[in-house]
């Protein structure tokens, strides 16, 4: 099966490669009459953008979204959505002088170890570029969960060691690293810039909340919700963990503290804790789902490293352009993205059963 399509009834196939004409992708499952216009699209491509501040890339794409197909008249028509992003800033000649070098910690050797060849200018298809494709096929995903009042919010919690304590979503789109801690945001840009500075990089953590979300989202065993949330998260570039809910700090914890121990409220069967994330059995449960991503630091630094060119030869490799200092800003689009796509992924997956489930936390009244 090929690797750039993702999802069962609502499936995202994306294309393109960092320096080609575009990329763009073709999202099939759409309900129809969902309202949808380019400017929904754009508003997030505007967040993942590149360019937007001084701790992340200097290339300057606009990330104009085109909508090929799939609606008319402002609504989808329930057939694929096709879009289109044109790249309007790629200066391959930027790797013209290592285009026959593997360069570490990036995707050069194994696709080169795969398929024999590979495209050598920021990336090819390897390249974050990529994810501009899967962030409008979130706005899609969004817009389907906000017909059914679920959001989804993304906002950074550490980078390069400095977490956020203080939690304000006004505070998120303020600043350029996406904390919703005002304070340590300013710390965490000086972190990033002293990185840049030193012609380095740097790591961070990413989190994203679901909220309004119904009970009995997910399936048992193999597709489990938290495991769908996984692949999504863990099919994005730079990622290397993930949690839901309490994450690793749940193997520090007893059973009598983990448990989310179950209350009614208004009718409604609840946690008085959320240590589970939202999910028990691969189930959705009605809380809040959480789930939280660790991004390594970018791979591109123009500090010397050691590695090998095509031929097997050692070489020392500087890696020139413009590249991300931290990608944790600019991901936590991406991460709201994928999440949102498995969430309205599994609702109409749901609504293929006929509406058994998805009771958003009442029990059915005759006790089954």
């Amino acid at each position: 099966m090929a690797g750039s399509s993702f999802g069962r009834l609502l499936t995202l196939s994306t294309f393109g490669e960092s320096h080609g004409p575009a990329v763009g992708g073709v999202l099939d499952g759409v309900p129809p009459g969902i309202p949808l216009v380019e400017v929904d699209i754009q508003r997030e491509l505007d967040r993942r953008r590149p360019g937007q501040s001084s701790v992340t890339t200097e290339r300057a794409e606009p990330d104009t979204v085109e909508i090929l197909s799939g609606v008319f008249e402002g609504r989808t028509m329930g057939t694929p959505v096709a879009f289109l992003i044109r790249n309007s800033s790629a200066r391959s000649s930027d790797y013209e002088s290592i285009k026959d070098v593997f360069r570490p910690g990036h995707a050069d050797w194994t696709y080169f170890a795969k398929y024999g060849v590979r495209d050598w200018r920021g990336g090819g298809r390897s390249s974050g570029r990529e994810t501009a494709a899967r962030v409008a096929a979130g706005a899609v995903a969004k817009a389907i969960l906000s017909r059914r009042g679920i959001a989804v919010l993304g906002y950074t919690v550490e980078i390069a060691g400095v977490r956020a304590r203080a939690f304000d979503p006004a505070e998120i789109e303020r600043n350029p690293v996406r904390s919703p801690d005002a304070g340590k945001a300013a710390v965490m840009i000086q972190k990033i810039e002293e990185a840049k500075k030193a012609g380095d990089s740097v790591g961070g953590v990413a989190e994203v909340r679901v909220s309004g979300c119904p009970a009995g989202l997910g399936e048992p065993v193999f597709d489990k919700l938290e495991a769908l949330l996984a692949h999504a998260i863990m099919s994005i570039g730079a990622a290397r963990s993930v949690e839901v809910g309490a994450g690793i700090e749940a193997a520090r914890m007893r059973g009598s503290q983990f448990n989310d121990e179950l209350a009614m409220d208004s009718g409604r069967v609840t946690t008085r804790t959320n240590n589970a994330g939202g999910i028990a059995g691969g189930i959705s449960t009605g809380s809040d789902i959480i789930v939280r991503a660790a991004f390594r630091p970018p791979a591109s630094i123009s500090l010397p490293q050691a590695s090998v060119n095509v031929r097997g030869d050692p070489v020392t490799v500087e890696v020139m352009g413009r590249h991300d200092p931290c990608i944790v800003p600019r991901a936590v689009p991406v991460m709201e993205a994928m999440t949102a796509l498995v969430i309205a992924d599994c609702l109409l997956m749901q609504d293929a059963r006929g509406g058994t489930g998805g009771h958003g936390g009442t029990p059915d009244p005759r006790g089954r």
